[in-house]
């Protein structure tokens, strides 16, 4: 225990060198920044990439969903694959493979090339930010592991926030296909400072050593049933709204051999020697309570980045660039906040700061559901700076205490499932927000058109003073009556969309604060000094 302890506090070399964990702590925040920015940098390029290869819309939006489903099978089964190669060969392994795939995405001459070679980058992606967490959990001592678990924290919020700008700014300066080629001179830096700084703990080869000489079987099941469960989900919830969920015969199909899958996974993993899932993780109360509140926070976190800038795209007019600036504001208080959070989480109960994080992010999402179409930019802008303040005081402590407790020897399979649960959260976030939007739309506009109709004295003085307004214009007056008539409707149809958009910001409030009862089951945290 005490080699283990020493060999975290300071990490070396092969040659028994002292290595700075600082500098080990932005190497692996640089790939990871990248590979969770291309989650969502592509989304605002896709208009762009289906009239460059000639595709239709629909199929453009397998560039997102070939890389997610990926992304979904290779994270949960990185610390199995850690633990079979050695956490840095795999580590450097993924950071080649997603670095010499954004290459081929930015150089693909065609749609089906591009989804094979995201399908590849999506692979490479899937093991960067366990292991990453996995290396900071190694590196740090439990008194300075909020302060790495801050910068660890910068690259996996600020990343989702800044990604459309970034992405939006990307393609209307140059094209499309450098939104991936960016990512190309990063990896290659990464991989140089992998190699020179980055090695595996004496605790982590001395277990690896043990696993290989009993000999080391390969869960071919627990593979299969992880790859169908977890690959057949992330395509129902990427493509459920775009196909009208269970209207469709072929959700209903995914969804069946998904929960076909994850339901027998559990059962079967708990029976291997080496299963692909250390499930057995979740019996420890702090990590399961983590693992609940962690998918609760990407379900917010990615949730709410979607809301908004549609938000401010289809009602308001903005542009994607100036929608992405309205969430910068928040990214940038994020980047200041973290360092702070991070000292402190050694010295305040994690329970007390998560219920703040819970109640900030509350307060501004409830603020949100108040918006109407005459705000300006840093009414929106300051309340998401009020989210990223709440964010940040979420994601470190919640990090910190799932690994509190956890065997340094478990460090990245913990980081694995933990990963998944975040990662799962903002899938769901990201889908169910669409969902609720669009029947919330339906619901309003049912509600409203109600009210309107030809015997309201108040339609009727609405249709004649917009048809006199058109006549003025020069309209015939059957023109004029008509087009009153739709501007009637799309004024109908803009307030039913915007009593969507509030109630998904209401509803997204009270779901967090629902779960502050949760955090008070965690142990209270161990102080350090």
């Amino acid at each position: 225990m005490t080699a283990s302890a020493s060999s975290v506090m300071q990490p070396r070399d092969q040659n028994g060198l002292v290595l700075n964990p600082w500098f080990i702590a932005i190497t692996v925040a640089l790939t990871t920044f990248m590979e969770v920015l291309d989650i969502s940098i592509a989304n605002v390029s896709l208009r762009h990439i289906s009239g460059d290869l000639s595709a239709g819309q629909d199929e453009s939006t397998w560039v997102l969903t070939s890389y997610l489903v990926a992304n979904a099978i290779v994270l949960p089964i990185s610390g199995w694959l850690s633990s079979l190669m050695g956490r840095r060969r795999f580590y450097m392994l993924c950071v080649a493979l997603f670095t010499g795939s954004s290459l081929l995405c930015g150089l693909a001459p065609n749609l089906v090339m591009l989804i094979l070679f995201r399908t590849l980058q999506g692979i490479g992606g899937g093991g960067l930010q366990p292991c990453s967490q996995a290396i900071l959990a190694d590196t740090f001592p439990p008194a300075k592991r909020g302060m790495a678990f801050a910068v660890y924290g910068i690259t996996t919020v600020l990343a989702p926030a800044i990604g459309p700008t970034i992405g939006g700014w990307i393609t209307d300066t140059f094209t499309w296909r450098w939104i991936f080629l960016i990512n190309v001179p990063v990896g290659i830096l990464s991989l140089y400072l992998t190699a020179r700084l980055v090695f595996d703990p004496p605790h982590f080869a001395e277990q690896r050593m043990a696993l290989l000489a009993r000999g080391f079987k390969i869960d071919y099941i627990g593979f299969g049933l992880l790859s169908l469960g977890f690959g057949c989900l992330q395509v129902v919830l990427d493509k459920g709204q775009q196909a009208d969920w269970f209207d469709s015969n072929f959700i209903i199909t995914m969804t069946l051999v998904s929960g076909f899958a994850l339901l027998l996974l559990p059962f079967w993993e708990l029976r291997q020697r080496d299963p692909m899932v250390d499930i057995r993780l979740l019996q420890q109360r702090n990590f399961l309570i983590s693992n609940i509140l962690i998918f609760m926070l990407g379900f917010i976190l990615f949730g709410s980045t979607v809301l908004l800038p549609m938000f401010v795209q289809t009602l308001m007019g903005y542009s994607a660039t100036d929608a992405g600036m309205v969430l910068s504001p928040g990214g940038l208080t994020v980047l200041c906040f973290m360092p702070l959070i991070g000292m402190m989480v050694n010295r305040v109960d994690a329970r007390h700061m998560i219920t703040f994080g819970i109640l900030s992010n509350a307060l501004a999402l409830y603020l949100m559901s108040h918006l109407d179409l005459q705000a300006d930019y840093w009414s929106m802008a300051t309340l998401r700076i009020i989210q990223g303040i709440g964010l940040g005081f979420l994601f470190i402590p919640i990090n910190t205490a799932a690994f509190a407790d956890m065997p340094m020897v478990k460090s990245s399979n913990a980081s694995a499932i933990i990963n998944l649960s975040r990662n799962l959260g903002g899938s769901f976030g990201i889908s169910l927000m669409q969902t609720w939007l669009t029947q919330g739309s339906q619901r309003h506009q049912s509600a409203l058109v109600a009210h309107v109709d030809v015997f309201s004295a108040q339609t009727r003085e609405t249709l004649q003073s917009l048809t006199q307004a058109f006549s003025a214009q020069g309209y015939s007056l059957g023109d004029a009556t008509l087009k009153a008539q739709a501007t009637l409707y799309a004024y109908v149809q803009q307030q039913a969309s915007l009593l969507s958009f509030l109630d998904n910001f209401r509803q997204l409030a009270y779901l967090f604060i629902a779960f502050i009862p949760l955090v008070y089951l965690m142990k209270r945290s161990v102080k350090h000094h």
